[in-house]
């Protein structure tokens, strides 16, 4: 199972920079717009496009990808993780989704993966 959230990280890479995340890809993986994606990381909707390295993008795409690897553990699953962060409205964070949540800004990061612990510890949801 993390060899195939370890597949889907690697298929996010970017070309142009190894090291770093395309956040169109990522965009993609979660079928959603450039702009959307954009709006997630707290970044100007130009910013996805003209400096995808941007060190604000590349950290809110890594704080994502903290919040799915925590889902895919528990899911078993890296789709199943992908579906329940766009989708899955969360009672202890208001009803919102994970990606709503993590809009909200990085410090709710955190929250969101103990949330995702506590709960395959079977102590909440």
């Amino acid at each position: 199972m993390q060899t195939a959230f370890a597949g889907f990280v690697y298929s996010l890479r970017s070309e142009q920079k190894p090291v770093a995340l395309s956040p169109a890809r990522f965009a993609e993986a979660l079928d959603l717009p450039l702009q959307k994606m954009a709006s997630l990381a707290g970044v100007h909707r130009n910013t996805v496009t003209s400096a995808p390295d941007s060190p604000k993008l590349q950290e809110a795409m890594s704080a994502m990808l903290r919040v799915l690897s925590a889902a895919s553990e528990l899911c078993g699953d890296v789709e199943k993780a992908l579906f329940w962060f766009r989708n899955q409205p969360i009672p202890d964070f208001g009803h919102r989704t994970a990606m709503e949540v993590i809009q909200q800004g990085p410090d709710k990061v955190d929250a969101l993966i103990a949330y995702i612990e506590s709960i395959s510890g079977g102590t909440s949801g």
